[in-house]
């Protein structure tokens, strides 16, 4: 069985090609014009074991908003796509990680319902030229269009940095728990019957 997925979307702000893999060995070619937002999508593939590859030439003229939310939006159609029907998956996954001084939990529920809570704030505005709040607005698109379940929590930490490639590392990690299969269940991890 297949768990990839190819996503093209094209708008007046953003034209999106991405392509992922679930069951990959953490393999990434990135693009999105926007540096901090691809060395964040980097460890994400590393740590998420994901294949992935994003092209996304966005509207940086504007600002770097409609490029990090749309390749969200792009990367949440990926992982509904890949999971199909979500036989055998595990669901849920789980991560409290440290990057440095910094403390993350990252929780995910892979139940085909969005829900969304971040508990995060950054001590400053900007990582370099990056606007730290586009990583909750990354983050929310993500879990809109997978139609997930992420809580992402600081318990402390004070580098901006940290504090970001923390919450992608943790939800890198939990999603790759969440997303492998469980040789043990032979259906939908739900009573529902479907996920």
């Amino acid at each position: 069985m297949s768990r990839t997925a190819n996503i093209d979307r094209q708008t007046a702000e953003t034209q999106i090609k991405l392509t992922l893999n679930l069951d990959g060995t953490g393999q990434s070619k990135i693009q999105t014009g926007v540096g901090f937002f691809d060395h964040m999508l980097t460890l994400l593939a590393r740590h998420g074991l994901l294949d992935l590859e994003i092209d996304c030439n966005g509207d940086l003229e504007v600002d770097q908003h409609h490029t990090v939310e749309d390749v969200g939006i792009c990367l949440g159609l990926a992982i509904a796509e890949a999971l199909g029907d979500k036989k055998g998956i595990t669901r849920y996954g789980g991560k409290t990680l440290p990057m440095e001084e910094t403390l993350i939990t990252s929780a995910v529920d892979l139940s085909g319902r969005a829900w969304f809570v971040y508990k995060v704030e950054f001590p400053t505005e900007k990582i370099g030229e990056f606007d730290s709040q586009l990583v909750e607005d990354f983050w929310q698109a993500v879990s809109a269009n997978a139609k997930i379940n992420l809580h992402l929590v600081l318990h402390h930490g004070r580098n901006s940095h940290h504090i970001s490639e923390g919450i992608f590392k943790t939800t890198a990690r939990a999603l790759r728990e969440a997303v492998s299969i469980d040789p043990r269940e032979t259906s939908v991890p739900s009573t529902k019957g479907t996920l």
